[in-house]
């Protein structure tokens, strides 16, 4: 069976979920698979809290096996800790050419973040052109913003702003899956 593995933080996750195994957005993405019977092994390797750095370390273990498709969403927790922009980028960099040397026939998507609002950070635009850069640089297909039609909306967010509820889920993985149904067909 092959593999998609969903590397990322909280939001990969699925933080403060009831049942983030059937509501977080890579068990929905699965479901979608499922749906068309396309014949998917789905990992989520979500940790909550996890930074580039993090992932970084821990990356070994999560492509040990045959990787397929390797969905990054990972770097939000840097920025909201005022890492610096450059070591998130050398740290995604460095990740995704592990990733390629491990497995070079597989598909990378890149899940674009932005900063919340709320957020003091004075290089906003370079933050967010770190995951296109990333794209082209690993011929990778990017999601400009994994967020889009969730982030800011409470309805669409757990009481902390900044987790989607399942509500919130269900709007990613329907914005998420033509993107993710695309690159299967190439793989």
């Amino acid at each position: 069976m092959r593999r998609i593995v969903f590397f990322g933080d909280s939001l990969t996750a699925g933080h403060g979920l009831q049942n983030p195994s059937v509501e977080s957005y890579p068990a929905l993405i699965k479901d979608k698979l499922q749906q068309e019977n396309l014949l998917y092994e789905v990992i989520n390797a979500g940790i909550s809290g996890d930074t580039s750095s993090g992932g970084l370390s821990r990356l070994d273990y999560w492509i040990s096996q045959p990787v397929d498709v390797f969905i990054l969403e990972l770097g939000i927790n840097d920025i909201l800790r005022g890492l610096p922009l450059s070591s998130i980028h050398r740290n995604l960099d460095t990740l995704l050419q592990k990733v390629r040397r491990k497995h070079p026939q597989c598909k990378i998507i890149v899940m674009g973040m932005e900063v919340p609002g709320y957020a003091n950070v004075a290089r906003l635009e370079e933050f967010t052109s770190i995951y296109r850069r990333l794209a082209e640089a690993h011929n990778a297909t990017l999601v400009p913003f994994f967020l889009e039609g969730v982030a800011g909306i409470k309805q669409m967010n757990q009481n902390d702003g900044l987790h989607p509820s399942k509500k919130g889920y269900d709007v990613i993985a329907t914005k998420v899956w033509p993107v993710i149904r695309g690159v299967l067909e190439t793989a």
